[in-house]
Parts: C-alpha cells; structure tokens; sequence
C-alpha cells in the first residue's frame, strides 16, 4: 500500500476516534461543570431579573461631585416610588472616560434592583426613566447598566 494512503487512513481513523471521544464525553464534561456550579443543590426560586445601575458622582462640567446626600434623596423620590419592595446600594470606586477622552477615578454607586421577568417591560421602561432623571439632574453623561436573569427566593 502507498505510504501516503496509509497516513492518510491513520489521520481519518485518529480524527473520528477523537470526534466519537467528544461526542461521548462532552454530555458528562457539561453535566460535571453544572453540578459544579450548583454544589449539586437544586436551584431555588423564581424567575427575576438583575439590574446593576452605575451612578458616578464626578460632574463634567466640573461642578461639586455629588454628595451621599443628594444620591440618597435622589433615591427616596426617584427609584424607591418605581420598584418600593426594596433594592440595595453599595458605595464604591469607578472610573469612566469622558467624551473628551480623560479618564475620571471617582467615587460612584451601585443600585441592585431584582423584579420578576414577568415585570421586565415595566421594570425597563422605570429603569431608563431612572437613568435619565440622574443624567439631567446631576450633569452626567451616562448611567452604567447591567442586566441578567437570576432565581431569587425570599
């Protein structure tokens, strides 16, 4: 038989060998990998979605950065009256490039809301009214967002 043709065979036979390998193992791979996630426990819960609001608090226009207490009344007229059955903020650092490219290190906050996905429409709909009340408000050219569905019990 031509050498050729027999390395030939021998690379077919090493590539469907390695193809009948994944195919069998990648279902285990994929369920080891999920019980790993989970600790092997059952998720618990209900359908919600995770929204993650970045509010910096350094202003363009280089006015006064923007106090706790002006951030928390923001909260109390604008977010607490469109989702009232509770949220979380985390004072934090960040950093943001402006539009004209400097970079600004500053003190920022992090609001988490959770509402069912059944509630997504009206939830986004209050979500951007909320990003751009802070725009206006406090000069800022953009408040961060971040969405992921999750399963929540209280």
């Amino acid at each position: 038989m031509n050498v050729s043709l027999t390395q030939r065979l021998r690379s077919r036979a090493a590539l469907v060998t390695a193809g009948l390998l994944l195919a069998v193992a990648a279902p285990t791979a994929y369920a080891a990998f999920d019980d790993a996630e989970t600790g092997g426990a059952a998720l618990r819960g209900d359908p919600y979605v995770e929204t993650l609001l970045f509010f910096g608090t350094e202003r363009p226009d280089g006015g006064p950065a923007v106090t706790d207490e002006q951030f928390m009344a923001f909260v109390d007229e604008e977010v607490t009256p469109a989702f009232p059955d509770g949220l979380t903020v985390r004072t934090s650092r960040g950093q943001w490039r402006n539009a004209d490219g400097s970079i600004d290190k500053e003190r920022s906050y992090e609001l988490v809301l959770l509402y069912p996905v059944a509630a997504a429409r009206t939830g986004d709909r209050k979500i951007e009214e909320i990003r751009r009340a802070y725009e206006k408000e406090f000069g800022q050219e953009a408040v961060g967002r971040v969405d992921d569905r999750v399963e929540v019990d209280f």
